[in-house]
């Protein structure tokens, strides 16, 4: 009988669930924690006969396993490895020197860093060499890697077919997880292309019953619903369009749709929670068949209101300035779509997700770090759009502290922290091509004539890289004074009013007759 290994995940089909015997498998998670628990069920999913060895970085391998190891194994060698690319590369040498590793099933758990060391090539070559070795030995080798940059390394592991035998991720998307498997290889065939919905519970891992309905009859494809508005006053363009008054008649008349096109109108920025709630509950209930668009009348979006109503289920916006002719093309090319994401059940989820934080102005230093931290590690927010990090050093003879008072953070998630150098400022939702006109709101003087020095951070990677360096670099026994603490925005603060125009004296010419009349 040929060797084989366990997932342990329960009501997993075995397709996706066993691993074979030589072999190299990878699965990649969103969080850290779910990849230890996934370790930890791996390993007590064994049986007490199986020859086992755990290997991880960063973490004792004993605390990875004392919570959960009532079963599994009887004997299971444990072993550290450093965070470095050298490691990685004598990993089969020491493995040979301090363990016999035929017939076993080994597990590397890995934070997704140390493979962001290696070029692409490099990763190749190790993957080819390790997947040699494995062969030679007979053995099987799951890498459990977790983090931000998890699924960086994707586009390289999926090309490597022929070397991995299986490559999944584990997604966190707020209120589930997906298991989402490319492809997977054992003695049952070749599986791609699976999304399996799976929960943790005291029980451990297990694979949940699809619950979504089977797509109906598309009997009504051809109709397109819309708000009257945004046909621009023009009338039924044939008998498949059905205008309505307001964006509440359509979203009733919807109900009865099952492929339909609706197209709802957004002309101000008031209306978009209650526009996004209409879309989540038509996408919850409706499916993914049915077509959702919001045509913005006037410019009211900013892209993490777009993101906001893409992910509550909208399958298209089409922005103010695009004309009638190129809204129904746009209509057009979203035919026969099937909306690809999940949405969760709970739009409080989303909204809290994808609006900027309920924050602005200035936060102390450690909860500065901290929120943006869990904000960088937010999975529904896209990579490298989160935000902009600042930092600014005042000009000789300002101290960072009255540089401060001249914050006026007016965006919720616009947040300002300061040590005993520089200001630091976080302006949430703001691309980098926009830099410069958000300063210029934020401070009454040119940025260039209070700072003479500014860094900027654009990328989640950088961003979480000085978060982490502040951490380390974080300013003792120093706190904001009260005096100046109610100068700076905060979270109870009102919004900001807006400055008044300054007053610029002009000069004035009296009558001649004006003049002599009050010298009388």
């Amino acid at each position: 009988m040929a060797l084989s290994f366990s997932l342990g995940v329960h009501q997993l089909w075995d397709e996706l669930r066993i691993m074979q015997a030589p072999g190299l498998y990878w699965v990649s998670a969103d969080r850290e924690v779910d990849a230890k628990s996934f370790c930890q069920q791996v390993i007590s999913s064994q049986p007490a006969e199986t020859r086992a060895a755990l290997i991880s970085v960063n973490h004792p391998p004993q605390d990875i396993i004392s919570a959960n190891y009532a079963h599994g194994p009887d004997k299971l060698p444990i072993y550290s490895l450093p965070e470095n690319k050298k490691a990685l590369f004598q990993l089969t040498e020491d493995l040979m020197r301090g363990l016999n590793p035929k017939n076993r099933l080994l597990v590397l758990l890995t934070p997704s860093s140390i493979w962001e060391q290696l070029q692409p090539y490099e990763l190749t070559d190790w993957m080819r060499n390790t997947a040699r070795w494995l062969r030679q030995q007979n053995c099987t080798l799951l890498i459990l890697d977790y983090g931000k940059s998890a699924n960086n390394q994707r586009a390289t592991l999926q090309s490597q077919h022929r070397t991995l035998c299986g490559l999944a991720s584990l997604r966190w998307l707020q209120d589930l997880h997906r298991y989402d498997v490319a492809y997977w290889c054992n003695q049952n065939g070749v599986t791609a292309q699976q999304d399996v919905s799976v929960s943790f519970d005291e029980q451990g891992w297990h694979a949940q019953e699809d619950a979504s309905q089977a797509p109906q009859p598309r009997n009504d494809e051809q109709l397109y619903l819309a708000h009257k508005g945004v046909l621009e006053g023009a009338p039924p363009l044939s008998e498949n369009w059905h205008l309505f008054e307001s964006n509440l008649a359509l979203f009733n008349a919807a109900y009865a749709a099952q492929a339909s096109t609706l197209v709802f109108q957004l002309s101000n920025s008031d209306q978009l929670d209650a526009l996004a709630r209409k879309i989540h509950t038509l996408r919850r209930q409706r499916g993914k068949i049915i077509k959702l668009v919001v045509r913005e009348s006037t410019p009211c979006l900013r892209f993490s209101d777009e993101r906001l109503l893409l992910a509550c289920g909208a399958n298209l916006i089409v922005p103010h300035n695009a004309p009638l002719s190129r809204c129904l093309t746009m209509l057009e090319g979203i035919q026969g779509q099937t909306y690809p994401r999940h949405v969760p059940a709970d739009i409080n989820l989303l909204i809290d997700a994808m609006r900027p934080l309920n924050l602005k102005g200035y936060i102390p230093y450690n909860p500065f770090c901290e929120t943006l931290m869990s904000l960088m590690n937010n999975a529904l927010l896209p990579e490298d759009s989160k935000g902009i990090l600042v930092a600014l050093r005042p000009v000789p003879g300002l101290r960072a502290e009255q540089a401060l008072t001249l914050c006026r953070a007016r965006r919720f998630g616009d947040l300002v922290t300061i040590d005993e150098n520089r200001l630091t400022l976080f302006l949430s939702s703001c691309r980098i091509n926009d830099l410069d006109v958000a300063l210029k709101h934020i401070f009454p003087l040119p940025v260039e004539e209070v700072f003479s020095n500014r860094m900027v951070w654009y990328q989640d990677k950088l961003i979480i890289m000085e978060l982490q360096q502040m951490q380390l670099n974080k300013p003792s026994n120093w706190h904001l004074s009260d005096r100046l603490a109610p100068l700076v925005g905060n979270k109870s603060s009102p919004v900001a009013e807006e400055r008044p125009p300054r007053h610029s004296p002009q000069p004035i010419s009296l009558s001649l007759a004006l003049h002599q009349e009050r010298a009388e």
